[in-house]
């Protein structure tokens, strides 16, 4: 019997023994494969917590060790835990970026570190790349993704502002200027200078030059001006509005543009409720500017461009718009009666709403874009579809940074719970009524059975 209870203990052990060495090779092996292989799923709403494509692409970009230095408090009277949001937020860029640090300062603590840093905000984050700095002072992927743009940039891009002839401006407020595009330029690293073409003696090669729907004739000397720019090899963005060009007919010419008279009808925009005159752009050109681009764009008061055959240009069209629509010569004044499709004197769509052009002058490549309509871009109507996207991806090619793409905010989906009368009413019947009913018809019928028994 002693025997017997000898072996049985030196079994227990050996079995107690080996169960001990599989447990610890398991745990090592699921802490070996959670630090070599990590896989995460978003799951939260609208994929808030994961990076957009755009930011990722840009993060590769990046060569050099990134660093980004908060200063902030342990807590915060407002945010609470304000060093715990922005670490959680900077992780997610971490994951693509291992080389990006994140550094806390305390500026209560360390008063000196935070004056000499120039920081006046709770919360205030300093990003350093390459010997140059950005400041945030909020934390969102918008923001934080455009002080990387600017931090790549390796110089201030210019963009010339034509002025002087009633054209929309850069940094104008009205629904009819390019104030809230211009804005945008601003925070992803471009300066903008309005540029008048009696002053100088000719148009600096440093930058692109933009003619944003002039209003008045430009004297015979200023075309020529910007026609010898565009001899030099010059980068142009020109937004035309429907009637006269003003003068720039030469520079038409020079680019082997036709203007269509007429406005740009689609009825495809009565079904989103706006007008006709309103061009719905699909269609897009295999070009750098619409690399992946498959947002609807919104064309207002749009004509037709038509490119001309014999040119030294290489030439794209980046955008068809109104591919059931036409170019109506006529009136589009609705009080006077439906507007109807003239096969005689009207132009069926699809129709070329913008095009690119390019080619190489002493060793450089000209680049070009011509849009058929400058509201596009207006204040008014920069925020419908893609076309604060388009506009962008068009400024970037010009200024050579097509790798830099527009990082835009993602929508926080409604997080309320709509019900109506009768969902109401279901739910408060099956939870106060039928629910309890179920657990006590159980109870009793439980009580019952044990009775019986």
């Amino acid at each position: 019997m002693a025997r017997f209870n000898k072996k049985l203990r030196l079994r227990s052990r050996w079995q107690s023994g080996i169960f001990t060495a599989l447990f610890l090779i398991l745990v090592g092996t699921l802490g070996y494969l959670a630090q070599e292989f990590r896989i995460q799923w978003d799951i939260s709403q609208n994929n808030r917590n994961s990076l957009s494509q755009a930011s990722i692409d840009l993060l590769q970009t990046l060569d050099d060790p990134l660093h980004v230095t908060v200063y902030a408090t342990q807590q915060d009277l407002q945010l609470g835990d304000i060093r715990g949001i922005i670490s959680n937020f900077i992780s997610v860029y971490q994951r693509i970026k291992p080389d990006l640090t994140l550094n806390f300062i305390d500026p209560v603590e360390q008063p000196q570190q935070a004056q000499s840093a120039g920081v006046r905000l709770n919360g205030e984050i300093v990003i350093s790349y390459k010997q140059r700095k950005e400041r945030l002072t909020s934390i969102n992927e918008q923001a934080f993704s455009n002080a990387l743009v600017r931090l790549a940039r390796t110089e201030k891009k210019q963009l010339l502002i034509l002025s002087g002839h009633g054209e929309r401006k850069m940094d104008g407020i009205t629904q009819r200027d390019l104030g809230n595009f211009g804005k945008k330029l601003q925070e992803t690293g471009f300066e903008s200078t309005l540029f008048s073409l009696t002053d100088p003696p000719e148009i600096p090669d440093t930058g692109v030059l933009v003619i944003a729907s002039p209003q008045i004739e430009l004297l015979e000397g200023e075309v020529k001006k910007i026609l010898d720019y565009l001899a030099r090899g010059g980068n142009l963005l020109w937004l035309v509005d429907i009637g006269s060009l003003n003068g720039l007919l030469p520079l038409a010419e020079k680019l082997g543009i036709v203007f269509t008279p007429g406005v740009i009808v689609d009825p495809q925009a009565n079904r989103l409720r706006v007008p006709t005159t309103f061009a719905l752009a699909t269609r897009y050109g295999a070009h750098a500017v619409t690399e992946n681009f498959d947002y609807i764009t919104v064309f207002p008061f749009a004509r037709q461009l038509i490119l001309e055959e014999g040119t030294d240009w290489h030439r794209t069209i980046l955008a068809e718009a109104a591919p059931e629509g036409w170019v109506e010569t006529g009136s589009t004044d609705s009080s006077e009666g439906e507007i109807t499709f003239d096969e005689e004197n009207d132009v069926s769509g699809p129709i070329s709403v913008a095009v690119a052009l390019s080619r190489v002058v002493e060793d450089r490549e000209q680049r070009i874009i011509v849009a058929g309509s400058g509201h596009f871009l207006a204040n008014g109507y920069l925020g419908n579809g893609g076309n604060l996207d388009l506009g962008m991806n068009m400024i970037n090619w010009l200024a050579g940074d097509e790798a830099f793409i527009p990082i835009q905010p993602r929508a926080t989906l409604d997080s309320q719970l709509a019900l109506s009368e009768l969902q109401l009413t279901l739910i408060v019947t099956g939870f106060l009524i039928i629910l309890p009913l179920v657990f006590l018809i159980g109870g009793i019928s439980i009580n019952w059975y044990r009775k019986r028994r």
